[in-house]
């Protein structure tokens, strides 16, 4: 598999990050569902629906189709959540794993862009919604720093400060001092990395 020199191939990043979710989804319990996230739109169960449509729009994307004919929340299944998540995860893998040329354009929900610029914002959107995840259900909600580095920078590419007002995210929220590396990346996302579902 090749492709362009010029154009970062955040595939792999991409597949550990889903994953990393798929475990996340794994630790909620059914009496966890309707608890609140730092997405004021989605409840747990809701926020989960939505990690679903990424997958399937990222698929979509790879196999030339547009990201919006896929709804913004997919409905969950009685039971196997995480396996619905990873069976989605897993086709969307296939299917990029047949693109060589990333720089090529795709259509996704916010327009047409390069590829890779498509992966980069679905690395972040999922370590985003995982942070979110994790924390709204008690759960560890680190992520890899190699994965957030390069999602940090996706961001500040496709989700500059200067848009927030224009775009569905809130304003860049200053670090704390000890911010960890997942905390100072949810910031630049519009969270805050005070949130509790107790609150």
């Amino acid at each position: 598999m090749t492709t362009s020199t010029a154009v970062p191939d955040l595939r792999p990043a991409l597949a550990a990050a889903q994953e990393w979710v798929a475990a996340l989804i794994d630790g909620v319990g059914d009496d966890q569902l309707r608890l609140p996230t730092p997405c004021p739109d989605f409840d747990v169960a809701q926020l989960i629906g939505h990690l679903y449509t990424g997958a399937d729009r990222v698929r979509v994307m790879a196999e030339g189709g547009d990201a919006l004919t896929v709804p913004f929340i997919g409905e969950l299944p009685g039971d196997g959540i995480a396996d619905g998540y990873r069976s989605r995860t897993a086709a969307a893998q296939r299917a990029w794993a047949e693109r060589a040329d990333l720089s090529a354009p795709v259509r996704a929900p916010w327009g047409e862009v390069p590829a890779a610029a498509a992966i980069g914002n679905y690395l972040s959107e999922a370590l985003a919604h995982g942070w979110d995840l994790a924390v709204a259900t008690g759960q560890p909600a680190e992520a890899d720093p190699a994965l957030v580095e390069p999602a940090l920078q996706a961001a500040r590419r496709g989700i500059p400060a200067e848009l927030r007002g224009q775009i569905p995210f809130g304003p860049v929220i200053e670090p704390a001092d000890d911010a960890t590396p997942t905390e100072r990346f949810v910031n630049w996302m519009g969270r805050d990395a005070g949130f509790s579902s107790a609150a």
